[in-house]
């Protein structure tokens, strides 16, 4: 009993408008508010999200989610929110050292799963959580590895419009599950957010968790 009423009396701010991270949260019993970034003159545009010149995945994942952190986090102080925990995370798809974003359409969306068919390749998933002025950033690292997939099967899945708004251009929990032979790692950590990570960054910040 007292476990859940700690619950309650605590919560986070998500600064992620992914279904996805919201879901995985409520799975756990995190209780949360969402947090937007909005652009805004007095903290300047939204995280740029455009990997730098010659910049690795690894670290990429890693400076974006801490970036989205510390950005939910000053716009607390902006808006004069209860100072509770900010929590950001960052998802990016690696082949070959090649860092695979969101597709901007179905053109781009099927060059990157030609890429992926029958390979393996590496989703890193970043966690950050802020809170005053401490950011601690954890890193989840998984394999995928694809099936071959056939120019009939990616224009299918196109079709679907699945792709939408996903680094790599798949969903996992969703139709392209079917694609994957082999994952080592975090099935969490492919959709968007590394529960077992996320829960260890929480409890560092002394936040009650399953």
């Amino acid at each position: 009993m007292d476990f859940y009423m700690g619950i309650l009396q605590h919560r986070i701010y998500l600064c992620s408008q992914s279904p996805r991270r919201r879901e995985l949260l409520k799975q756990i019993g995190i209780n949360f508010h969402m947090l937007l970034l909005r652009s805004d003159p007095r903290r300047g545009l939204d995280v740029d999200e455009t990997p730098l010149d010659d910049e690795a995945a690894e670290p990429y994942v890693r400076r974006i989610c801490l970036e989205k952190a510390r950005a939910g986090s000053e716009s607390l102080r902006l808006r004069n929110l209860p100072p509770f925990p900010v929590l950001a995370a960052d998802t990016t798809v690696a082949l070959d050292g090649q860092i695979f974003g969101k597709p901007d359409n179905a053109a781009q969306a099927g060059d990157m799963l030609r890429q992926l068919s029958g390979r393996e390749h590496q989703v890193l998933s970043a966690v950050a959580v802020a809170l005053g002025n401490r950011t601690e950033v954890v890193l989840s690292a998984s394999t995928v590895r694809f099936t071959k997939l056939s120019e009939d099967r990616i224009q299918r899945y196109l079709l679907s419009g699945e792709f939408t708004d996903k680094a790599g251009a798949y969903a996992i929990q969703g139709q392209a599950g079917a694609f994957v032979e082999h994952l080592a790692g975090s099935y969490s950590g492919v959709m968007g957010l590394p529960l077992f990570e996320t829960v260890e960054l929480l409890q560092r910040f002394d936040y009650p968790t399953p």
